[in-house]
């Protein structure tokens, strides 16, 4: 009995030393994935044109739109984990977490780069932007995982596994970036690639069966 009322107090804490600190997160991942629709312009169809055509012609907006929607999607998701390890935030945890949320706040506009050029002569400056994005916000978490590990009562196992899979991520956005250079819908794929990778990573330890 004991130990259910020791867990269920060490889950109130968690809560409450975390919460304004996820409630300020979810708000601005709220904000960012809600931007990207933003970007999606009304078209007017010309005078030898149908809406119809003009719809379809937006499918470079709507492919950018549906990508870095799922890619904020899955930052979410592993946003909210990571922080689970945390007990009571810190100086250091929140500026590490608001370089997270500095890169997520500004996906927005390589997603409009991207849209703009997806067709055209820049498609590889345009997709080499895009991933290089991903670069930066793959070490914004590789730094908060870091500073994450620095807190008193953190699962150090669930630590471990946790940076040795944002160590391959971060390898892999490197390497799809210099691929954008040459092959940029190969580069693409990647990032696709590699958030299924971090919805596959387990971010909390394995329940011990007493």
């Amino acid at each position: 009995m004991r130990g259910l009322e020791s867990q269920i107090h060490a889950r109130e804490v968690a809560v409450a030393g975390t919460g304004r600190l996820e409630a300020f997160s979810d708000g601005v991942f709220a904000i960012a994935i809600t931007l990207l629709i933003l970007e999606i312009r009304l078209p007017h169809a010309g005078v030898d044109g149908c809406l119809g055509s003009a719809l379809v012609g937006l499918w470079p907006s709507y492919f950018a739109f549906v990508l870095s929607f799922f890619v904020i999607l899955v930052t979410w998701i592993a946003h909210h984990d990571v922080i689970r390890l945390v007990g009571v935030t810190s100086h250091p945890v929140q500026l590490a977490n608001g370089f997270v949320l500095f890169y997520v706040t500004f996906i927005p506009f390589p997603t409009a780069v991207l849209a703009a050029h997806l067709t055209g002569p820049e498609i590889t400056t345009a997709v080499t932007f895009y991933c290089a994005t991903f670069v930066v916000g793959s070490g914004a978490f590789n730094v908060l995982v870091a500073t994450i590990a620095r807190c008193p009562g953190v699962n150090m196992e669930a630590v471990r596994r946790i940076r040795r899979g944002f160590r391959i991520t971060f390898t892999i956005y490197v390497a799809a970036t210099l691929i954008a250079l040459v092959a940029p819908w190969v580069a693409l794929a990647l990032n696709v690639a590699v958030r299924v990778h971090l919805l596959r990573i387990r971010y909390q330890a394995a329940k011990q069966v007493p």
